[in-house]
């Protein structure tokens, strides 16, 4: 692993990519940031969430899985009407019947209240417009970031807490496929804790057990057998 001002940086294969993020993640851990209760973790608990979700696992790939997965990390926040789960022709058709209202109330010599039902009208056809054009960046975004944005730069994660890009390198040799993994910690006091972390482990543990995915469907299909409990040793082992 190289340490820099940039970040923690290794060269590998995917083993290799798969445990460097385990190994940021443990140390991120071992600090208590996933804890909201503790002192970073009131700060970082949502955002370690998100990293963790998102850095390589060993049964993912990077064009695919991790593709996919920064797409949905890049992808334009919801805006007011989609988080209030409006469709923009729900929001046209309410501001439709506020202006109505606001027409009526003409009628009825309330100038005030023909006001307030105009500008809650105006209000809707916004909220229906920003829906609108969230929804059609998505859907370029999506395809554009997939298939080229990926062709030209390397898949990224970027929050408050972390900073990553990996990228595959190119052939070395026989070695097969050869990639790139660069995390950074946001947070200065942070990422010296996080790097004293990461010596220790260099130093202490010998064999580092990368975690798989469990495929406890195939272990029920074997004569009726129960899946593995969840606590159970189900991960194979690299070298450091």
């Amino acid at each position: 692993m190289e340490e820099s001002i940039s970040g923690f940086k290794v060269r590998g294969d995917w083993g290799d990519i798969v445990e460097h993020g385990e190994r940021i993640t443990r140390a991120l851990r071992d600090v208590d940031v996933h804890e909201p209760d503790q002192e970073y973790g009131d700060r970082f608990a949502s955002a370690f969430e998100e990293w963790d979700e998102w850095r390589p696992k060993a049964h993912e790939t990077l064009d695919s899985d991790v593709s996919e997965k920064t797409a949905d990390q890049a992808s334009v926040e919801e805006g007011k009407g989609e988080k209030a789960g409006k469709e923009p022709d729900e929001d046209i058709k309410t501001a439709g019947e506020k202006l109505s209202e606001s027409y009526e109330r003409l009628e009825d010599d309330d100038a005030e209240g023909a006001v307030g039902n105009w500008k809650e009208s105006i209000d809707y056809v916004a909220r229906a417009a920003d829906s609108a054009s969230r929804k059609a960046l998505r859907r370029v975004e999506d395809t554009v970031y997939q298939n080229v944005m990926t062709q030209l730069a390397p898949y990224y994660f970027d929050n408050e807490l972390v900073s990553a890009n990996v990228q595959q390198a190119a052939r070395n040799g026989g070695n097969g496929e050869q990639f790139v993994f660069e995390v950074n910690v946001n947070d200065d006091d942070l990422k010296e804790e996080v790097s004293d972390r990461l010596a220790e482990y260099a130093d202490e543990i010998d064999r580092w057990h990368v975690e798989v995915e469990k495929d406890t469907d195939a272990a029920e299909a074997i004569e009726g057998a129960e899946a593995p409990p969840e606590n159970g040793d189900n991960s194979r082992s690299t070298t450091n």
